[in-house]
């Protein structure tokens, strides 16, 4: 079975700093965590939600101004 996580890169670390100050006061879901190595991106720091959680985060963050890169969904195979 695939468990599909949402990947959120950003073009710079300030980027990731902003979003993750606002989705903490937004109450928004997910963490920030390095880069995944199969991504490649300008910086090192990426947003990581469930799959389920990705379209209401997305529109919010719409709705907040955020900026951010790249929108990626990575399918890593459970036992």
């Amino acid at each position: 079975m695939a468990k599909t996580r949402v990947v959120v890169t950003f073009r710079t670390t300030t980027e990731a700093m902003a979003w993750e100050r606002t989705c903490k006061t937004e109450g928004l879901p997910g963490r920030l965590i390095p880069m995944p190595v199969e991504i490649s991106a300008e910086c090192g720091l990426a947003w990581i939600v469930s799959k389920e959680e990705k379209e209401p985060l997305l529109m919010r963050a719409r709705q907040l101004d955020l900026s951010y890169a790249d929108v990626i969904e990575l399918k890593k195979e459970t036992r």
